[in-house]
């Protein structure tokens, strides 16, 4: 058996504030997806999978929401350093939550931080 990962799950208070997050970053989700329980996007061969918490707890009755900090976070390659900061620009000038402002980061990337609208953690980098 070889399991090969497939999705990776994010659990939203507010479906239609998510995903308005989330078109702001690129990512192609029709707008009638705003009213879903469950909402799955193709990236390529992996899904980025939406669910309310009330799709969580409809089979697992014992789920409760983490707490203390993230528990995942992800990261969109902006190609370029610039593509940073105009990601940055972006997210922020819609009335999104940024974290930590661009910066040109030891490890040899342009590096900024992001919240979507639950608090999870989304890295925007580009190497320099």
């Amino acid at each position: 058996m070889n399991p090969r990962l497939a999705g990776i799950e994010i659990i939203v208070a507010d479906m239609a504030a998510a995903l308005a997050f989330y078109r702001v970053l690129g990512l192609d989700i029709p707008a009638t997806a705003d009213v879903e329980q469950h909402v799955e996007v193709d990236l390529g061969g992996v899904r980025l999978l939406f669910d309310l918490p009330s799709t969580i707890t409809s089979f697992d009755p014992t789920w409760t929401p983490p707490s203390g900090g993230h528990r995942v976070a992800l990261a969109f390659d902006c190609g370029t350093p610039d593509g940073v900061d105009a990601a940055w620009a972006a997210v922020t000038a819609a009335g999104y939550t940024g974290h930590l402002q661009p910066w040109d980061a030891f490890w040899g990337q342009r590096y900024a931080v992001v919240h979507d609208p639950d608090g999870t953690t989304v890295d925007l980098y580009a190497n320099v």
